[in-house]
């Protein structure tokens, strides 16, 4: 009788842990049809998505448009940008967006930055998504591109690159975590 007990007792946590579970999954590539800014991306989404109708108008041509400047890609490879994690909010409906958006995708598929590692989360014009992400990550303005390491932000770039080039200030945020690492070592 006690085994029997135990195992439902077991049965019943593992349901409830399931639906638990349930309940969090992330919706992607959500788009919602708003009346002043017409189709417009919601939440987690995938790069395809901006590849479709009506974003890839403005998407495609930016990334295909957009020079890169080579010294600092080099420079993001030496500096192992590709073991660093990116959290990009961005919004369809905004024009800093339409321009800084495509230009750092260009800039990871150069680098060949895994997937895995980006987290793309559009907000509405209210700079809110359905997750409320934006809320953790105190997000005012947009696009914002964090860039963290094992669960910490090490910087960000706010609206635009203070340096002109989303390349260079990727480099100068590097830089920065590169020092703090050496300053550890050095004080312990």
């Amino acid at each position: 009788m006690k085994k029997i007990i135990t195992n439902m007792l077991i049965a019943a946590s593992l349901a409830s842990a399931t639906q638990h579970l349930s309940a969090q999954k992330v919706v992607v590539n959500r788009e919602v049809e708003t009346k002043n800014d017409g189709k417009m991306l919601l939440g987690n989404q995938l790069k395809d998505q901006f590849l479709k109708e009506p974003y890839s108008e403005w998407y495609t041509k930016e990334f295909n448009e957009y020079a890169l400047d080579q010294k600092a890609i080099d420079e993001l490879k030496k500096n192992k940008i590709n073991s660093y994690n990116l959290i990009v909010f961005m919004g369809t409906w905004c024009e800093d967006s339409h321009r800084d958006f495509p230009r750092l995708m260009k800039i990871l598929e150069e680098v060949k930055f895994p997937d895995s590692r980006l987290i793309i989360i559009a907000v509405n014009r209210k700079k809110e998504s359905p997750t409320g992400d934006e809320s953790k990550y105190n997000v005012q303005k947009v696009p914002t591109i964090i860039v963290e390491k094992y669960g910490k932000e090490i910087g960000r770039i706010i609206e635009m690159p203070t340096t002109g080039y989303i390349e260079r200030d990727l480099v100068e945020i590097l830089k920065k975590d590169d020092q703090s690492v050496i300053k550890e070592i050095f004080n312990n």
